[in-house]
């Protein structure tokens, strides 16, 4: 009886198309998870509409966030694009539909540059479901019921916000497109960025914080389930990242979504408009940059 050198032994599948030795488990779990987390951002979408908008006590609670003064004690009211004739940082104001195609042209071109043509799609799939259904859902499908006697000015339906589902969306897809090794300095600008302008339509009363949390939300269910509909060889992949990186992405977003959150009129709301827009960022965050991979990995086959 010969004995055979393992190295030159070859390995059939199983029935189930895995190979003996090799480990399949990780990228099938992790895939798994992804969807799951996009079901719970579903469900957390679902119950913040019907906590906040739905009930007597949660609309009386966003409802005493807004005051007579209006946007003007908004540390960001002069970059606002609220002021008459001001520049508006974009997505705010009229600048949220050119920020989106100027996006969208840089996802298209990464995505053409690096041939990634499943993650480009999936990249486009976000932002565009993101974008429509906030704006269905905020003018369309969940309307805001009077169940408090409100103000005229405080009825209208806003959940979610679109002004903050541009950054989110553009974010998460910038994060589907590009390569592992940019990809957590990408995530961390777009939590700044997202952090400022969830805090700035707040400070200047154009968005309440169930408003900008249901947006990103929306941004990250769209995101991971895409992510977990990828096939294996093209989904995104661990990134490595220096080990500050998450300190320093939390600390600047906690930092600008305090400036932009900031009124002068009141110290309270002014902190409940930062940790909303706070939340909104490190929600990003765990989706993009801490949320589970699932490029499966292999081992080498076991002799014998």
């Amino acid at each position: 009886m010969t004995e055979q050198d393992p190295s030159t032994v070859s390995v059939e599948p199983d029935t189930h198309g895995q190979v003996p030795g090799t480990t399949a488990g990780p990228g099938l779990t992790r895939t798994k998870r992804l969807r799951v987390s996009g079901l719970l951002c579903l469900t957390g979408f679902l119950a913040l509409y019907l906590i906040a908008v739905c009930t007597p006590f949660g609309q009386r609670a966003e409802n005493a966030l807004f005051t007579s003064e209006g946007a003007k004690p908004a540390w960001i009211y002069d970059w606002s694009g609220t002021a008459y004739d001001s520049p508006a940082l974009p997505p705010l104001d009229d600048t949220a539909m050119p920020t989106l195609i100027v996006g969208m042209v840089v996802i298209v071109g990464v995505t053409a540059v690096r041939r990634c043509w499943w993650q480009g799609c999936a990249a486009a799939g976000v932002i565009m479901v993101t974008l429509g259904g906030t704006e269905a859902l905020a003018k369309l499908i969940l309307p805001r019921p009077d169940l408090v006697g409100a103000h005229v000015t405080l009825v209208e339906a806003s959940f979610p916000s679109g002004h903050v589902a541009v950054p989110a969306g553009l974010a998460l897809g910038a994060a589907l497109v590009t390569s592992p090794r940019i990809r957590p300095y990408i995530t961390a600008t777009g939590m700044l960025w997202l952090a400022v302008t969830a805090a700035a339509v707040q400070a200047t009363y154009h968005h309440r914080p169930s408003d900008v949390l249901g947006a990103t939300l929306l941004a990250c269910a769209c995101y991971s389930l895409a992510a977990g509909l990828l096939p294996s060889a093209d989904a995104p992949g661990a990134a490595r990242r220096p080990r500050a990186l998450p300190a320093v992405a939390l600390a600047l977003s906690a930092a600008g979504a305090l400036v932009a959150g900031a009124r002068d009129d009141s110290a309270t709301r002014s902190l409940v408009f930062a940790a909303a827009a706070f939340l909104c960022a490190s929600l990003l965050w765990y989706t993009a940059a801490e949320g589970p991979a699932h490029t499966p990995h292999r081992t080498r086959p076991t002799p014998g």
